[in-house]
């Protein structure tokens, strides 16, 4: 068991790279003296902490560095980065085995296993449009029953039975989801599977399962926050940094009910496991979906940088060495907390995460 995240606003100690605690924070030693072109692509949920990211390390370089992250989602990132379009991967999800993901990915790093360290962690919110209410508590099988068409009414008895005090609407429920395959998508449908077996018969896959009835679907996490906004009567899944003033559902754990919260976050990422069998330099992690634990909220996504230890191009080993540092760098993480409502990675998982991003070979 490992502590991967903790709580928005304790900072964590100085990585190997030698960070400050203040705003982007002095540059790692391997984040200086870059240049050229950094390609990557991946998870959306990523979007405000890369712009962040990308700017600062950019400015420690003076312009002589431009990283550009493309908004593909989670599974078209993973595929570019196996095709070696891109140095560099986000990915809400970790490399698949069943898929040969894993596989491919060590083929494309030339036969050395595939870096993957946790860079993001966040809860998903499931964010509504319902107007005059601003917060629902929903049970993990009632939020089931939603997403698969089988409550359709705002005033069905099962969501008034979890809030006594609503005055819900006789309105038919609209239920948004990804478009897109989406590591989002495969964290909440991992969710609904684990937490609500009775009520959600699906895998969890990158694709969403369901759809007809009054399903809507939109591409990205931008493009679900546009349509929930837009239309009454909705509700939807995105990383919580991105709702904005949607309102948002807390979800029943144990006995209580838990709003999304970066703290709550980092309590069910602590009580979560690594995955067996893999490699000294891959930190995939189970989430633990049906914990108990006082205050954790289990909708959330933990989001990997992936990449390899050795490089073609020495100008793409250096340049990736160098964003990596950062993000997993005590000011990297803070930046990310500040701007996209993250949690922070601990200071033994960011340590153990430097000393991997360490292993890439810069000749």
């Amino acid at each position: 068991m490992t502590l991967l995240v903790t709580a928005c606003g304790a900072d964590n100690e100085t990585s190997s790279g030698g960070t400050d605690s203040t705003g982007g924070g002095d540059a790692p030693s391997a984040s200086a003296g870059l240049e050229g072109t950094l390609d990557g692509a991946g998870a959306t949920s990523q979007e405000k902490a890369q712009d962040a990211w990308k700017t600062t390390v950019q400015g420690f370089n003076g312009g002589k560095l431009t990283i550009n992250y493309g908004l593909v989602g989670s599974t078209d990132g993973r595929s570019q980065f196996i095709a070696g379009t891109t140095a560099f991967a986000g990915s809400d999800s970790y490399l698949k085995e069943d898929e040969d993901e894993l596989a491919k990915a060590k083929e494309r790093c030339g036969g050395t296993d595939p870096i993957e360290v946790p860079a993001y962690v966040s809860p998903i919110a499931i964010a509504f449009n319902l107007p005059g209410i601003d917060t629902l508590n929903l049970s993990p099988g009632v939020i089931a029953d939603i997403f698969n068409n089988k409550i359709t009414t705002w005033n069905d008895p099962a969501i008034a039975a979890d809030n006594p005090d609503a005055d819900l609407p006789d309105a038919d429920i609209s239920p948004v989801h990804r478009a897109d395959d989406s590591g989002t998508t495969k964290n909440f449908t991992d969710y609904l599977g684990k937490a609500a077996p009775d009520n959600w018969p699906y895998e969890a896959e990158d694709a969403f399962p369901v759809s007809g009835g009054n399903s809507q679907a939109a591409q990205g996490t931008s493009g679900v926050i546009d349509l929930i906004t837009g239309t009454e009567n909705t509700i939807g899944y995105a990383d919580e940094s991105q709702v904005g003033d949607l309102g948002k559902v807390s979800v029943g754990v144990g006995d209580a009910f838990v709003a999304p919260s970066a703290e709550a976050a980092a309590k069910t990422v602590a009580v979560s496991t690594r995955v067996e069998g893999r490699s000294d330099v891959d930190m995939a992690t189970d989430v633990d979906r049906t914990t108990t634990e006082d205050g954790a909220y289990p909708v959330i996504l933990l989001s990997y940088l992936i990449a390899c230890q050795q490089y073609d191009d020495p100008a793409d080993a250096k340049n990736v060495k160098g964003y990596l540092s950062y993000i997993v760098s005590d000011a990297g993480q803070k930046l990310a907390a500040e701007e996209a409502g993250s949690a922070p990675l601990t200071p033994e998982v960011a340590a153990e995460a430097q000393g991997i991003v360490d292993k890439i070979v810069v000749n």
